[in-house]
């Protein structure tokens, strides 16, 4: 309870730490914290991570009112759940690596669905209008969004478990063993997709900084 609550407490800092604002839609890290959460302890505290930031952030910083908070938590259930479930029968580098993969297209497409459906609500703008935007906006950041999370979750997983190791947050038999190499690589080339995306948002999606 004690380490959910921190994952908890750390993502819901990356609300004030960092976002990217594009367009209408805003981008922050809290998902890959979530993530690396639910990887150490299952799917369903993902979802109970997801469902608690996602309520913090409603009552004091949003400005989306109730369809953010349904937002915010699909993006970070979908994402968080099934990367957790993949990587829970084989607790190994490549299924984390497949599961993140498997999670951020997953929550792709869950949310071209939810924006469909719900951003039209809390916008005010025809279904018909959100539709056009799924190509050349929605689609784009949310991919990018997903895309930077598993990077972001991949380069952060083993230096925090490793650190709630030493600090008895996670039992000595959660610790998962990685090959030294591959796990250089796979934090180099997460770093790059980190960057990658990056890019995307700020130069190809044009956004800001907030």
């Amino acid at each position: 309870m004690c380490a959910m609550a921190l994952f908890c407490a750390l993502s819901y800092a990356c609300v004030f730490v960092f976002r990217i604002k594009v367009s209408f839609l805003t981008f922050d890290a809290k998902d890959a914290i979530i993530a690396i959460g639910a990887l150490c302890f299952g799917p369903v505290p993902g979802v109970v991570m997801s469902l608690v930031v996602s309520l913090l952030e409603m009552i004091t910083v949003s400005d989306t009112g109730f369809y953010g908070f349904i937002m915010n938590f699909l993006s970070s259930a979908t994402f968080s759940a099934v990367a957790a479930l993949v990587y829970r029968r084989y607790r190994k580098l490549g299924a984390a690596v497949v599961g993140l993969v498997v999670g951020a297209l997953s929550m792709t497409a869950v949310m071209m669905v939810a924006n469909l459906l719900i951003t039209p609500l809390y916008t005010g703008m025809p279904t018909k209008d959100v539709a056009a935007f799924l190509p050349t906006l929605l689609l784009p950041f949310n991919l990018t969004k997903s895309v930077f999370n598993a990077g972001l979750t991949m380069l952060l997983y083993k230096p925090i478990t490793q650190a709630m190791t030493v600090t008895h947050l996670l039992p000595v038999g959660e610790k998962t063993k990685f090959d030294v190499k591959k796990t250089i690589f796979v934090s180099l080339a997460a770093l790059g997709v980190v960057v990658v995306c990056l890019v995307v948002f700020l130069v190809v999606l044009k956004g800001s900084v907030l």
